[in-house]
């Protein structure tokens, strides 16, 4: 054996050594990252969402046994005062709340529309306030909800039936007196959303006369998150918007199921329920309709002195978490 073979085989040990040594702190590095990753996602608290209650909800019902905490609010407004204030992380609205509140939040931003449906708000009114036909509404008192989307519809009924909207008298209520209010005959009219406005025909029986006007404005209903939540939270966005594709693949193919979870959900009678989903277009995505109802919402709101300054509606509409998952249901023109 030649003299240097000892040495070369205590050389070929130490290699070995030295290799598999750097392996080990190798596997060390990379399950340290992962205990890290698993501890961070084990802290990180669930995703909270404001989701107002009625119809447009739906997929968010169907979706609920995602790990999320959800808050109930009155309506979109609240929904989306609470992600102003940093109460939840993601909220429900029309897009007419966004649209009028971007100047003053500009980090809050739509993310996706969950439902559309141009029959969402209605107007409804007694026919013993000898209302039977759309300009017989002119000097009759109008209750809805001041600087929403039903009086955004209402203010475009009235123009798209010839009636000037200074000849009603506008009564600002909360939503949830406004059935109350007509059934009282403090109002003569309402107008107001699903399933409020089926509540309030139901209440008068054959003294209801409903207005339905699908072209006069179809609601958008979305995702709004703060800017800076859509990015630390990514992940967990990503994780809400396939389940919600999930929901709304399941009310396409099971929608007796969907109807008995819509009619349960809000008490109402399946037959109602049926009804109001027949209008309801359940579908994931952001189209370049949101954008043009937002830029005429804007545009109505200034005229109505309900905002200071220029309107940036593509600033309010964030598509990238939606275009990571499928970019076919982004349809925006930027």
């Amino acid at each position: 054996m030649s003299a240097h073979a000892p040495a070369r085989s205590r050389l070929a040990a130490t290699r070995r050594a030295l290799v598999g040594a750097a392996w080990a702190l190798a596997w060390m590095l990379v399950w340290g990252s992962a205990l890290l990753v698993f501890a961070h996602r084990a802290q990180a608290a669930p995703l909270t969402l404001a989701v107002s209650s009625g119809p447009v909800s739906l997929p968010i019902y169907v979706a609920e046994s995602l790990d999320l905490r959800l808050r109930e609010c009155a309506s979109g407004r609240e929904c989306y005062q609470w992600l102003a204030d940093g109460s939840v992380d993601v909220a429900t609205a029309a897009e007419l709340i966004v649209a009028t509140g971007s100047t003053a939040n500009r980090d809050l931003q739509i993310f996706a529309t969950i439902d559309a449906s141009s029959t969402q708000i209605r107007l409804v009114a007694r026919r013993s306030a000898k209302i039977a036909e759309a300009p017989q509404i002119q000097g009759k008192r109008i209750g809805t909800v001041a600087g929403s989307s039903a009086q955004y519809f209402l203010d475009n009924w009235l123009v798209f039936n010839d009636i000037d909207p200074d000849s009603v008298i506008i009564v600002a209520l909360a939503p949830g007196k406004l059935v109350n209010a007509l059934e009282a005959r403090s109002v003569d009219a309402i107008a107001i959303w699903e399933p409020l406005a089926s509540t309030a025909a139901l209440a008068l029986g054959g003294d209801a006369v409903t207005f339905v006007s699908p072209r006069v404005y179809t609601q958008h209903f979305n995702l709004v998150s703060a800017h800076p939540t859509l990015e630390r939270r990514d992940a967990d966005i990503a994780r809400l918007l396939r389940a919600l594709i999930r929901a709304q693949n399941f009310i396409h193919a099971e929608p007796a199921a969907a109807r008995a979870l819509l009619a349960e959900r809000l008490h109402l009678p399946t037959v109602l329920a049926a009804a109001i989903m027949e209008n309801q277009d359940y579908r994931v995505r952001l189209d370049q309709s949101l954008v043009t109802t937002m830029q005429s919402e804007a545009r109505w709101t200034l005229r109505n002195g309900g905002a200071r300054g220029a309107i940036d509606v593509l600033r309010a509409i964030d598509p990238a978490p939606l275009h990571r998952i499928d970019a076919a249901t982004v349809g925006l023109v930027q």
